[in-house]
C-alpha cells in the first residue's frame, strides 16, 4: 500500500465519516486510497449519504407544508389549513421514496452516459471506476444539496470533486477528466434546448 497525501493510505479501508470529510475536503487524496474500492463499496457508501440526503429533502418538504397550513388558515380558513397538512406526511414519503429510487437509477445510468466521454478521452481504466467517480463526487450535493442556495454551490463543488474523481481513477489528465464531464453535462442540456425550442 502506498502513501498519498493527508495521511491516507492507498487501498486502506475508510470509514464512511473519513470518506465524507476526505471528499469534501481533501478529495485527490480520498480518491487515491479508494483506487481499490469496489463498485459495492463505492454503491454502499452512496446509499448512506442518499438515505441522508433524502431525510433531510423529507423534512424541508413537511416544512414546506407546514408553512402553506399556516398561510392557508390565513387566507382560506382551517379547514384548508387541514386538508393542505393532512397532505405533508404524503409528500415527505413520496418525496423519501422517489429521491432513493431517482437517486440510485440516475447514478449508474449517469455514470454509464459519462464514462462514453471518459472513453473518447482516453480512459482505459473501465466503467466501474466512473461510476465510483460519480458515486463518490456526489457527496457535497448531497451532504448539502438541500439547503437553499448552499445547494448551489454544493452541486458546483460535486462536479469539480467528479472532475477529480475521473481524473485519480481513470489516470487522466486534469483536462481531459475537465473535458469528459463538461460534454457529459453540455451534450443533453443543447438536446433538450433544441427540443424545447423545436415544441414552442
Amino acid at each position: 500500500m502506498g502513501i498519498v497525501r493527508s495521511g491516507l493510505v492507498k487501498g486502506m479501508v475508510l470509514t464512511i465519516p473519513d470518506r465524507i470529510k476526505g471528499f469534501l475536503f481533501s478529495p485527490t487524496a480520498t480518491f487515491d486510497a479508494s483506487k481499490e474500492d469496489t463498485i459495492g463499496d463505492a454503491f454502499k457508501y452512496f446509499v448512506v449519504i442518499l438515505v441522508i440526503y433524502a431525510v433531510l429533502l423529507s423534512i424541508v418538504a413537511l416544512a414546506v407544508v407546514a408553512a402553506m397550513g399556516w398561510l392557508l388558515n390565513y387566507l382560506a380558513g382551517p379547514l384548508a389549513a387541514m386538508i393542505g397538512l393532512a397532505s405533508g406526511p404524503i409528500l415527505a414519503g413520496s418525496t423519501f421514496i422517489s429521491t432513493l429510487i431517482g437517486g440510485i437509477i440516475g447514478v449508474f445510468i449517469g455514470g454509464l452516459w459519462l464514462h462514453i466521454w471518459v472513453y473518447l478521452v482516453g480512459g482505459r481504466s473501465g466503467v466501474e471506476q466512473t461510476i465510483k467517480a460519480l458515486m463518490y463526487g456526489a457527496t457535497p450535493s448531497l451532504l448539502l444539496g438541500w439547503i437553499p442556495f448552499i445547494g448551489i454551490l454544493a452541486a458546483i463543488w460535486a462536479i469539480v470533486v467528479a472532475v477529480i474523481g475521473v481524473r485519480q481513477l481513470q489516470e487522466l489528465t486534469t483536462g481531459r477528466a475537465v473535458a469528459a464531464v463538461i460534454l457529459a453535462i453540455l451534450i443533453p442540456v443543447i438536446v433538450v434546448g433544441v427540443v424545447v425550442a423545436a415544441v414552442l
